[in-house]
């Protein structure tokens, strides 16, 4: 009896498993999206909502940044991954329990796919300025930033720009909004095209970084 309750139990797990490795692909405006998933308990309002906000969100940045940008994507949904996501050329890799945790942070996918636009590739430039861009991306492009309750950070004097993130995408805003309307776009194509220097901001604005980042610590309205 015990046997054949193991059977049952082994194949009833094969089945589950083997719908959580299911693949499918969506193609829409002239994109491909890959969508891998090994959680068997994967929200499907959520997966919808993962691959409309791809569609949405992604032939945007590939217009305003990087009309070179990979045509095909892939996502993966994946129980062995323990950070909230990461992405290596069109591959990013979601971890299902974040999701869990925090359903309405769909905007995940807003930043990581911002990553696959940027594909800097190794020497670029500063990291801090690689996650900066990504986050002020989520901030101007996100389809629900209120949903999961995330903003741009007020100022604090302990701030700097190389704090990455949140903390420089305010930076890069107040950039923006402040005499330097395309600074982001310009410091995006610098990074992708291997041409970033530290001379740069000085170059864009007549001000190095340090000198950016002082009036914006006294004025950091925005």
């Amino acid at each position: 009896m015990n046997k054949i309750l193991s059977i049952i139990l082994a194949f009833t797990f094969g089945l589950s498993f083997a719908k959580a490795q299911e693949t499918e692909t969506f193609k829409e405006k002239g994109y491909t999206l890959i969508f891998k998933n090994n959680y068997a308990n994967l929200d499907s309002e959520l997966k919808k909502r993962m691959v409309k906000t791809f569609f949405k969100v992604y032939p945007q940045l590939a217009n305003d940044f990087n009309k070179n940008t990979a045509k095909e994507v892939v996502f993966h949904v994946d129980t062995a991954y323990t950070a909230v996501a990461a992405t290596g050329g069109g591959r990013i890799v979601y971890n299902p329990w974040w999701f869990v945790k925090n359903p309405g942070d769909i905007d995940v996918v807003t930043h990581e796919v911002m990553h696959v636009v940027q594909s800097y590739g190794g020497g670029s430039g500063p990291g801090w300025l690689t996650e900066g861009i990504a986050d002020y991306v989520r901030f101007k492009y996100g389809v629900d930033n209120p949903g999961a309750k995330w903003t741009l950070p007020a100022f604090k004097p302990e701030h700097s720009y190389k704090n990455a993130y949140r903390v420089t995408a305010r930076f890069l805003n107040w950039l923006e909004i402040n005499g330097n309307k395309g600074i982001v776009v310009k410091l995006d194509n610098a990074m992708r095209s291997h041409t970033y220097k530290d001379t740069i901001w000085k170059d864009l604005t007549g001000k190095t970084v340090d000198e950016l980042w002082a009036a914006y610590a006294a004025n950091p309205g925005v």
